[in-house]
């Protein structure tokens, strides 16, 4: 029997060891509510993960919703976690509206050589054509690119297997 996943949430204690995903992507805004894709993401996870050690996903969103009161802690951790995930899911499902992903945009460019990061580009999202550059520069660079939150999450769980657990 496979466990759920074990959730990791903005600024908490990161684990030692095991397979990990971190969730790469816009994250919803208090000025500018969309409802966030992580929890889709998180139960995709649930669903295609057999590996025999519980899976760790984590997750730049605050449990509970609450933000952080230092940026400067928020990025770290971000940073950190990317950094130590056997695998980065980018997700952008991109609206300039209410998912811009920016700041995402920016991390890829610094994970896209990891040889750990995946791209998952929705055709049906509000602003697709701002994700062509991101999905050319993927595939300069070997990085699995993928339409689906489902091929996107495999895709992920293919880099985690492959990794060192």
């Amino acid at each position: 029997m496979t466990l759920p996943p074990n959730l990791v949430y903005a600024r908490e204690p990161l684990p030692a060891t095991g397979p990990s995903v971190f969730l790469a992507g816009p994250t919803p805004r208090s000025d500018s509510p969309a409802p966030s894709w992580r929890p889709d993401a998180i139960g995709e996870l649930a669903a295609q993960w057999t590996g025999r050690k519980q899976l760790t996903v984590l997750t730049p969103e605050s449990r509970g919703g609450f933000r952080a009161a230092d940026y400067d802690d928020q990025v770290d951790w971000e940073t950190e976690a990317r950094r130590r995930a056997d695998a980065i899911l980018f997700w952008i499902p991109r609206d300039l509206v209410s998912l811009p992903g920016f700041t995402t945009n920016v991390e890829f460019g610094l994970d896209v050589t990891t040889g750990r990061a995946v791209l998952g580009c929705p055709p049906n999202c509000p602003n697709p054509e701002r994700n062509r550059y991101l999905i050319y520069v993927a595939r300069l660079h070997g990085v699995p690119v993928s339409q689906t939150l489902y091929d996107t999450v495999a895709a992920a769980l293919t880099v985690v297997t492959a990794g060192p657990q």
